[in-house]
């Protein structure tokens, strides 16, 4: 069974309806964990563009991107504790 996970979007002169509306709440809840990382490396890292040219360092690069990627979750949470 598959499951439709597109969100709607309202045109010009035509506003979502209620069940648009909640329709969509229920799928960012669901998808926002899992873009996070993508939108995080993009914005900061701007990995959105990777100018090499091999494919073993895209992968390098990438790597990187992760790498700080985690020790920037592992800063924000390390801060969390010492304010609790």
């Amino acid at each position: 069974m598959v499951i439709d996970a597109t969100m709607d979007r309202s045109v010009k002169d035509h506003k979502l309806t209620i069940e648009s509306i909640r329709r969509n709440l229920r799928i960012t809840r669901k998808r926002s964990r899992g873009e996070r990382p993508y939108s995080v490396i993009k914005g900061i890292f701007h990995g959105g563009h990777i100018f090499v040219t091999t494919v073993s360092r895209v992968r390098v690069k990438n790597m990187f991107m992760c790498f700080g990627h985690n020790l920037i979750c592992m800063m924000r949470i390390k801060k969390k504790r010492s304010i609790a």
